[in-house]
């Protein structure tokens, strides 16, 4: 019992950074029909770009923290949105896919050129003491993950549903030509989702990065599950996305506890292929009719 608890809580630790990761897929899609295949790099970058500016003017922490994350949210927030997302869309969907695929690339490889090829490690803001419950060995650092993730998340819930600003989002990602119609800035709308998505990216990466430590590699295996979970729960819906990555973080921590680690890929893939088959709309999306 005690290491399926150990377990459990450490694959919803795992889950609500996907979760975070998931959230950010969804808000950009609902809102200009976009796919950011760098997202994964978007969760690795902020934490490398917080020791680079340690490592580069000898800034204490608290400094780095906010010279990397305000550098990080201004370029792939606002700078993504203006400088990849705008130019592309004109040409369709597959173009900017094919862009965000080419920026994923170059993010993890100007990550390995630039700062370093080994992991490194990232400050942790949570003592790495654990507690016991019921007889399980339990990381402080889990329990901070699960608590500011959930916070952060029900803050964005709160924000989209509560409000003006937020329902201006929500008018904008339903159908921004009528949004337009009732005076809502759409562009500033869209723009004030990538920032977000952004912003989330910065928590999850500081969050993830003192356990799993800051390299280069790490975007590749959190895109991954972050798009499956974001398919899992439902590609249109934020409460979707957030079971989706607890989905796949707790199935991915019982399958590597309980049989091995060699399966942390394959079990996921599988579990979408299920997901795929019999609900593809995902566990909490809806189903979109097309009328011709």
């Amino acid at each position: 019992m005690a290491e399926f608890i150990a377990y459990l809580i450490a694959g919803v630790a795992t889950g609500a950074i996907y979760a975070l990761a998931a959230i950010g897929f969804t808000l950009v899609w609902q809102t200009s029909q976009t796919i950011n295949f760098a997202q994964g790099e978007f969760v690795m970058l902020p934490a490398v770009l917080v020791l680079l500016a340690i490592k580069l003017f000898g800034a204490p922490i608290w400094l780095a923290a906010i010279i990397g994350i305000a550098a990080f949210i201004l370029i792939f927030g606002v700078g993504f949105k203006i400088a990849v997302v705008d130019p592309m869309i004109r040409h369709g969907v597959l173009p900017l896919a094919i862009a965000t695929m080419a920026l994923s690339i170059i993010m993890k490889e100007g990550a390995k050129d630039g700062f370093s090829a080994e992991a490194q490690n990232f400050p942790s803001f949570v003592p790495t003491d654990t507690l016991s419950i019921f007889g399980a060995a339990i990381s402080l650092q889990h329990l901070a993950i699960i608590a500011v993730a959930f916070a952060v998340i029900g803050a964005l819930q709160w924000f989209v549903g509560g409000t003006r600003l937020g329902r201006q989002m929500q008018a904008t990602a339903q159908n921004p030509t009528v949004a337009r119609i009732l005076g809502i800035p759409v562009e500033r709308m869209v723009l004030l989702t990538f920032v977000i998505n952004a912003a989330l990216a910065v928590v999850a990466s500081v969050l993830i990065s003192p356990i799993y430590l800051a390299k280069f590699s790490n975007g590749e295996v959190i895109g991954l599950f972050a798009f499956i979970a974001a398919i899992v729960g439902g590609f249109n819906q934020v409460r979707g996305a957030l079971v989706g990555g607890l989905i796949v973080g707790i199935v991915d921590s019982l399958a590597a506890g309980y049989f091995s680690s060699q399966y942390k890929l394959a079990v996921p893939l599988v579990l979408l292929i299920i997901i795929i088959l019999l609900k593809p709309e995902g566990l909490m999306g809806r189903r979109e009719e097309r009328r011709v």
